[in-house]
């Protein structure tokens, strides 16, 4: 088993969060249209979220559709070329699936904890006929919100998806990488973002650099969109192939942090072609 031992003092400078970044850059680019490719096929996935039963259990699977990304990230730093079936393969794996669905059910429980406790006092946010309109999309159901309302329920939206990230980002690379219990891993990974704090700064700084072009470049396509016809459908593609790629430089970039503070250890070489390779060019 790997030996994924946190080291204290690695990795604990400002300069480290930077070096994350240019790491994650240089890993997308490796194999960008078979990795944006299992971006593509994650989205169509959790698009299914909205049937009943079915969305409950792909809730649940996001952990493990996560590990997934982050060991296409790996077989990419190996010189492999990932494959789409790495996407699924935490969630057929017997050490690990129940480890990482149990950690899809805690956040998905705290996070409705957190949205819930946030929004307590507000009747009209917590309406479920407004909830389930809001739920599907309905334009109109927002517009029927005040400022203040819409603004606390943004808020309780973003609080909540802030303590499910921190909850699982070093959790999941932890269970499936390092084989941890889930109780160990939450207590390594949160106790890892509090020691390294410095360099996640950084990053979430650089990060939020790039993504200042990549919302005007998203405003600036959606505009065109509106003219609608050919160049409308175009367009729209664009600007989901610009989302993608953002979504994972995020989890490269999880992945270049992971592996400098805890190590992924030695993993029998470069890893074998894939047999997809006919589906990315």
């Amino acid at each position: 088993m790997p030996d994924n031992t946190i080291d204290h003092n690695r990795s604990s400078s400002f300069s480290r969060g930077l070096a994350w970044l240019v790491q994650s850059l240089v890993l997308l680019r490796m194999q960008s249209g078979r990795l944006l490719l299992i971006a593509v096929i994650m989205q169509v996935i959790l698009g299914l979220t909205q049937l009943p039963l079915i969305g409950m259990l792909i809730i649940l699977a996001v952990p493990g559709l996560s590990a997934g990304v982050l060991e296409a990230f790996d077989v990419t730093s190996r010189g492999g070329r990932p494959g789409i079936n790495l996407l699924v393969k935490p969630l057929t794996s017997g050490t690990h699936s129940g480890r990482l669905f149990l950690l899809g059910l805690l956040v998905f429980v705290i996070g409705i904890f957190t949205i819930s406790l946030m929004l307590s006092g507000s009747e009209v946010l917590l309406d479920p006929d407004m909830v389930s309109r809001i739920e599907q999309g309905d334009i109109d159901a927002l517009t029927e919100l005040d400022q203040g309302s819409l603004g606390k329920m943004i808020m309780a939206f973003l609080l909540g998806i802030a303590v499910s990230g921190t909850l699982s980002y070093f959790t999941i690379p932890l269970i499936w990488f390092g084989d941890r219990r889930l109780g160990q891993a939450l207590a390594e990974g949160i106790k890892a973002l509090v020691i390294h704090w410095k360099p996640f700064l950084t990053l979430a700084l650089g990060l939020l650099l790039i993504s200042v072009p990549v919302i005007v470049l998203t405003s600036l396509l959606l505009g065109m969109a509106a003219s609608g016809g050919l160049i409308a459908g175009i367009v729209m593609a664009c600007m989901m192939i610009l989302l993608l790629a953002f979504q994972m430089l995020l989890f490269a970039s999880q992945y270049c942090a992971f592996r400098d503070i805890f190590g992924i250890g030695e993993r029998s070489g470069p890893p074998a072609e894939e047999d997809d390779n006919q589906l990315v060019a």
